[in-house]
C-alpha cells in the first residue's frame, strides 16, 4: 500500500540512524556512496535487505546501482518492474507493504515486506528508487518513513551530481572536437572593437546579422557588470600591449535577444597594428553546467549541515527552559572564534558543552583536545600544555608537544581551570594574546590558531579577589559565558533523561528493553541531586544492574530525603492545586515517554500498560483525564 506521510520530529533512535549513514556516506562519492547508504541504511534500521536502483531509458526496467543483501552486496543487475512492488514506487508513489508482500506479489518468494521511495529529481523525473525488504514484518514507523525519505534525497542529489558530471564530461569531449575539427568563430576588429569581418559561426553564437557586422562594436556585447568588465578590460589591454591573450573567458550578450552567453576567447594584434585577429568559441553549455554542478555540491553539502544539525545536540537531553537557553548560547557561539567559559556544579555536563560547541563551529574538521587541569601535578601543567625540548629537566629524554599545539588549528578544552597553578596562567595569557608561546626548555616561539573553551565549578571571581586567579586570564577567557544549571533547577527533564540512560544501558548490560517506575520517578523528581546528572547516571544504572524484570525500581534509602518529598506530593495532589497540577504534569510526561518506547500500542507483551504497571482501561482513563493522544 502507498503512504503520504508528514514530517514528524526526530527523537533520539532517529536520530542514531540518520548518524550512522551520515557518518558511513558522508566521505564517499559514485558507486562507493550508492554502497555506503544501502549497507549502513540496513545496519542502522535492522532490515536485511536494501537496494537502490536506476530507472533505465526504456522506462519499464531498473538496474541496481548497490544491493546489499543479507550482510554482502550483489552483483549489479536489472529487472522489468511490471508486476513488482517497485512498479507502485517508479509510478512516483512512496509505497510500504508491512507484511504479504509473497502473497501480493508470487514471484517475490521469500519476501513478506517492502519499502520504497522513488528518486525523484528537482523537474519531477523519478530517476529510480531506493527500497528495503526482509522475510519478517516492517511495520509502519513514520518517523523511520520520514529517515528514510531524507537518504532518498541525499540519493537523488548524488545521482543527479554524477549524471550532470556525465553531461559535463560528454559536453567538454563534444568542444574538444568542435576545436579541432569543426569551424571556429573568427573576427576581426580595429583598435576600437568595432567588427571588420565575421564568419558564420561568429555570428551565430554572437546573434549578429550579417548586414549588422561593421555596426557592432564588440565591447557592446560585454554586460555592465564589474567582473565581466574587468574580464574584457585585462584582455584588451594584453591586446593592445601586442601580446597574445590564451583562452580568456569572456560573458557577452547575445545582440539579438540579450541573452547571456560565455566565450573562450583568444587575440593577436595583425602585425600592422590596425585590428586584431580574434577567434573564440561558444563555452555557454559548459558553463551553466559547472554552476548547475556547484549548485548540487552546495545542495548535498547544506543537506549535510541539516542532518548535523538535527543530531549535533543528541547527548544534551531534556526540553526545559532552562536547558534550552544553554543551547541558544551554544549556537550562537559556536559558529564565532570567542572563548567561552562554562560555568557549573560538577556532574552537570560541561564537557558535552564543550563538544557541541566544536562540533557546531568551523573548526569541526580540525581535533578537540581536551585538558584536565585538576588532574595533571602542578610540576607538569606547563609541560603538558606548552611541551617541552628534550633536555629541558631531569626526564625530558625526547620533546614533547604539548596540548596547544595538538589543538593548533581546532579547539582546547581547558575543564576545572580555577585549579591551574598561578605561575602557569602567567604563560596561558600569553598563548591566548599573542597566539605564540614557548616549549619548556625552548627559544624558538611557536605560533598557534586555537580556540579555547574553558570549563570550572569554582567561583573564579572570588578566586580572582583572593588573588588565586588572575584578573586578566579570568577576563580573557570570560569571552562569552555559558552558566550549566544544576539537576535540580531543570527536574522536568528527568523523564528523557532517564529514558535516555535505560535505553544507553540497555545496550551495555545486554538488558532487554527496560522503563522506569511512576513511584520511582516520583522519587527521582523529589530528589535534590546534589551529584547532578553522574549521580542520576550512576543510580540508573545501579537500578537496571538489580532489575530483573521490565520495570527499573529505585530503592528509597539511595535517595535521602526524596521519599518524604515523594510521599508529601502525592498527599498535596487532591488539597493543592498548584502541586496537583504538577504531579499531573510529570505523571503524563511519564506516560508520553513510555508510550513513545513502546510504539504507542497500549496491550500485550511490549505494550504500555505491562510496561507501567496498569491495566489496559485503567492506561486508557489516565491517557483520556490527561489529555493523552497519539501524535499524527
Amino acid at each position: 500500500m502507498s503512504e503520504s506521510l508528514g514530517q514528524p520530529l526526530i527523537d533520539s533512535a532517529e536520530l542514531k540512524v540518520l548518524k550512522a549513514i551520515l557518518e558511513g556516506t558522508a566521505q564517499s562519492t559514485g558507486e562507493e556512496f550508492f554502497r555506503a547508504l544501502v549497507s549502513q541504511l540496513c545496519i542502522a534500521t535492522g532490515v536485511a535487505n536494501a537496494f537502490i536502483a536506476e530507472l533505465l531509458p526504456c522506462k519499464q526496467r531498473i538496474r541496481t546501482l548497490a544491493f546489499w543483501q543479507s550482510g554482502g552486496f550483489l552483483p549489479a543487475s536489472e529487472w522489468a518492474i511490471a508486476g513488482t512492488p517497485c512498479e507502485q514506487v517508479i509510478a512516483g508513489k512512496l509505497c510500504h507493504y508491512p507484511s504479504d508482500v509473497w502473497k501480493l506479489f508470487p514471484d517475490e518468494a521469500g519476501v513478506e515486506s517492502y519499502l520504497g521511495v522513488p528518486l525523484v529529481s528537482s523537474e519531477g523525473v523519478v530517476m529510480g528508487h531506493l527500497a528495503m525488504f526482509d522475510a519478517v514484518d516492517m511495520p509502519a514507523e513514520p518517523r523511520l518513513l520520514y529517515t528514510f525519505k531524507i537518504f532518498a534525497a541525499r540519493a537523488v542529489a548524488e545521482l543527479t551530481r554524477l549524471r550532470t558530471a556525465e553531461q559535463l564530461k560528454l559536453s567538454e569531449q563534444r568542444f574538444r572536437d568542435l576545436f579541432d575539427e569543426a569551424p571556429i568563430a573568427y573576427v576581426h576588429e580595429d583598435v576600437e572593437s568595432r567588427f571588420i569581418s565575421a564568419n558564420r559561426a561568429a555570428l551565430r553564437i554572437l546573434g549578429v546579422k550579417p548586414e549588422e557586422v561593421s555596426s557592432t562594436v564588440g565591447m557592446s556585447l560585454v554586460p555592465d557588470t564589474p567582473e565581466a568588465q574587468r574580464r574584457v578590460k585585462e584582455a584588451f589591454a594584453s591586446v593592445g600591449r601586442g601580446t597574445d591573450t590564451g583562452g580568456v573567458v569572456l560573458e557577452l550578450r547575445r545582440k539579438d535577444n540579450g541573452k547571456p552567453i560565455w566565450i573562450q576567447w583568444w587575440s593577436k594584434p595583425d602585425p600592422s597594428g590596425s585590428y586584431t585577429r580574434t577567434m573564440f568559441i561558444d563555452i555557454t553549455d559548459k558553463v551553466l553546467m559547472e554552476r548547475e554542478q556547484e549548485r548540487l555540491l552546495a545542495e548535498n553539502s547544506y543537506l549535510k549541515q541539516e542532518i548535523q544539525w538535527a543530531h549535533q545536540f543528541d547527548e544534551i537531553v531534556g526540553n526545559s527552559e532552562p536547558l534550552q537557553h544553554v543551547v541558544e548560547k551554544i549556537r550562537r557561539v559556536a559558529v564565532t572564534d570567542a572563548s567561552v567559559l562554562i560555568q557549573g556544579e560538577s556532574g552537570t555536563g560541561k564537557e558535552l558543552i564543550a563538544r557541541a560547541i566544536h562540533s557546531a563551529s568551523k573548526r569541526s574538521g580540525k581535533p578537540l583536545i581536551k585538558v584536565n587541569c585538576a588532574a595533571l601535578p602542578a610540576a607538569l601543567v606547563e609541560s603538558e600544555l606548552f611541551g617541552h625540548e628534550k633536555g629541558a629537566f631531569t626526564g625530558a629524554i625526547a620533546k614533547h608537544i604539548g596540548r596547544f599545539e595538538l589543538a593548533d588549528g581546532g579547539t582546547l578544552f581547558l575543564d576545572e581551570i580555577g585549579e591551574i597553578p598561578l605561575e602557569t596562567q602567567a604563560k596561558l595569557l600569553r598563548a591566548l594574546q599573542e597566539r605564540e608561546f614557548d616549549r619548556v626548555g625552548g627559544k624558538i616561539p611557536v605560533k598557534i590558531d586555537v580556540r579555547v573553551i574553558a570549563a570550572t565549578n569554582r567561583n573564579l571571581l572570588q578566586a580572582v579577589a583572593e588573588k588565586t586567579f588572575r584578573d586578566d586570564l579570568y577576563y580573557r577567557l570570560n569571552v562569552f559565558p555559558i552558566s550549566m544549571p544544576p539537576l535540580r533547577q531543570r527536574k522536568e527533564d528527568i523523564p528523557a533523561l532517564v529514558a535516555h540512560m535505560i535505553a544507553k544501558f540497555s545496550a551495555r548490560l545486554d538488558k532487554a528493553s527496560q522503563h522506569i517506575g511512576v513511584q520511582s520517578l516520583r522519587l527521582l523528581q523529589a530528589y535534590a541531586w546534589p551529584g547532578n546528572i553522574r549521580e542520576l547516571e550512576n543510580v540508573i544504572e545501579r537500578a537496571m544492574i538489580l532489575s530483573d524484570g521490565p520495570n527499573v525500581e529505585i530503592d528509597p534509602a539511595w535517595l535521602p530525603g526524596a521519599e518524604a518529598a515523594s510521599h508529601h506530593c502525592a498527599s498535596s495532589e487532591t488539597s493543592a492545586g498548584p502541586a496537583a497540577t504538577q504531579l499531573e504534569q510529570v505523571e503524563r510526561q511519564h506516560i508520553i515517554t513510555v508510550l513513545a518506547q513502546c510504539g504507542w500500542v497500549i496491550e500485550g507483551e511490549r505494550g504500555a500498560a505491562r510496561a507501567l504497571g496498569l491495566h489496559p482501561s485503567t492506561l486508557r482513563y489516565r491517557m483520556n483525564k490527561l489529555a493523552i493522544a497519539k501524535p499524527r
